[in-house]
């Protein structure tokens, strides 16, 4: 008998809406395992200056959970944190939860019928073992943080602080910082970081498309009348998600049918850039050169103004080498430095998908299945050859731009199939090679629709594709299909044992 009918990798959003989908079904011997010393994910582990959702409130959390208290339009960290401890507390979830526990493989045994998993606490200790029936990874997409590849990085004798692992008590008043990147997070952090700088030099290597932020202050009556009147955060969550999904989901994934719209996106973001930035030379070096879409744009409306300081540097011409003091860049010129900001990203491709060893039927490796073979995995949920296996982060599987929606349609998903899986009176589920491929030939004939394949992306470095050049992060459909066939998709199409 296996120690658990469950085990879920990961304590975020994805791995508490998987678990709750469980309690739903009656399973109540699940364990969630998570490497942090506690949940909320990557609003657990992140909490640099400026750390805010990038995406509505409204929309950015459950549905079957509303908050009508949220405090800003756009949350800030400390809030969604505050929102998965409600969650947990609300749906009895933190019992199930063990912290400072690293998953660092999985394999399924044949002759059992279920998965043993291999942990060992973070802080160091001994390795154990345990089984479940089902296996289930929730290490979000987000979670393995990427260190530049520069030569002299280890070697800065100053302070280094990467956005993932922000040191509070770092002294950054009055100080020379640098930051390296100019993504999603750096957005965010830049304008707060140069408050504080002496001087703060910038280096860019791909700029960022940036659009105007409507984020405001949530006035008393309106978190009123959310919570005496539920329909109305309702109407403001569709409202929402329509805007999301016209400007942002339907300008990328149907580029081929709504190319205006995209190139109507980028002239917004250019017309914003164009308001807040005096220098044409700096508005210039500030504009990307690929289409809009190929990297995940943001909102701001307080990034470019950041650039009108005269404190404040904007550097492109690309780092030669890091000294223990300074950053030499390309052309020669040295930057004298006291603080090092690594706002480098998060590895995807190497390291998290799928973030530990899982090894399936007749010895089958998924992650070198994936890197060889390519990324598939039906509906954005199961791979075949994986039997009682559920990948929450996988290919295809983004839906939308909120990761609600994503986590909402694969809890359908798991719901219906759990449902079949007693139904049969089963043990195993798998789904078969047919149902699989033909799904992988579905999205890749759909993103051809897509900039992706149709715009100019070359020049992104864009962390939706892998290191082999696929875009394979995102479902090419609308969130309306991502919702039917988490609804409809043939149950016919999974073997029972």
């Amino acid at each position: 008998m296996a120690d658990h009918d469950v085990i879920i990798i990961g304590a975020g959003f994805g791995g508490m809406g998987a678990a709750i989908s469980l309690k739903r079904l009656g399973y109540d011997d699940i364990a969630i395992l998570e490497r942090e010393d506690d949940l909320g994910g990557t609003w657990h582990v992140n909490h640099y200056p400026g750390l805010a959702v990038d995406i509505a409130s409204v929309t950015y959390s459950y549905s079957f959970e509303p908050n009508p208290y949220w405090k800003h339009w756009f949350a800030r960290g400390s809030e969604l944190k505050q929102y998965a401890e409600h969650v947990a507390d609300k749906y009895d979830l933190r019992r199930h939860m063990e912290f400072g526990v690293l998953a660092e493989g999985a394999r399924w045994d044949e002759d059992a019928r279920h998965w043993v998993l291999t942990t060992k606490p973070v802080g160091g200790g001994r390795r154990r073992t345990r089984t479940a029936r089902f296996l289930m990874t929730a290490t979000g997409f987000l979670s393995q943080p990427r260190l530049p590849d520069i030569e002299g990085v280890e070697d800065f004798a100053g302070t280094v602080i990467h956005t993932a692992s922000w040191d509070d008590a770092a002294d950054l008043d009055g100080k020379r910082i640098a930051v390296i990147g100019t993504g999603a997070t750096a957005v965010q952090l830049i304008p707060r970081i140069a408050a504080r700088a002496g001087h703060l030099t910038v280096f860019q290597r791909t700029p960022i498309w940036v659009t105007p932020k409507t984020d405001f202050r949530i006035p008393r009556p309106v978190q009123q009348l959310f919570a005496a009147q539920p329909w109305t955060q309702r109407a403001a969550r569709k409202a929402n998600s329509l805007w999301l999904e016209g400007m942002m989901v339907t300008a990328v994934l149907h580029y081929k049918q709504a190319k205006l719209l995209n190139q109507g996106a980028a002239r917004l973001a250019k017309a914003h850039l164009k308001r807040q930035v005096h220098d044409p030379e700096i508005r210039a070096r500030l504009t990307p050169d690929y289409s809009f879409g190929c990297k995940r744009p943001t909102f701001s409306n307080e990034y470019y103004p950041t650039f009108n300081r005269p404190d404040v540097t904007l550097e492109t011409a690309g780092i030669e080498r890091i000294t223990p003091t300074s950053i030499v860049t390309k052309d020669g010129t040295e930057h004298e430095v006291d603080v090092l900001v690594l706002a480098t990203g998060f590895n995807l491709w190497d390291t998290n998908f799928p973030a530990i060893e899982v090894i399936g039927r007749d010895g089958k490796d998924l992650g070198k299945s994936w890197r060889t073979s390519g990324y598939h995995a039906f509906e954005g949920v199961t791979v075949s050859g994986f039997p009682n296996f559920i990948s929450l982060n996988s290919p295809y599987s983004y839906s939308g731009l909120s990761y609600f929606m994503t986590i909402e349609v694969q809890m359908r998903h798991i719901e219906r199939l759990f449902g079949a899986l007693a139904e049969q009176d089963a043990d195993t589920f798998e789904i078969t090679q047919r149902a699989d491929a033909e799904f992988l030939d579905h999205m890749l004939a759909r993103m051809d629709d897509t900039v992706f394949n149709r715009g100019s992306c070359a020049t992104a470095r864009s962390y939706y594709y892998t290191n082999e050049g696929d875009a394979v992060l995102l479902r090419p459909t609308s969130s309306a299909n991502a919702r039917r066939a988490g609804e409809h998709f043939p149950l016919e199409d999974y073997a029972y044992a």
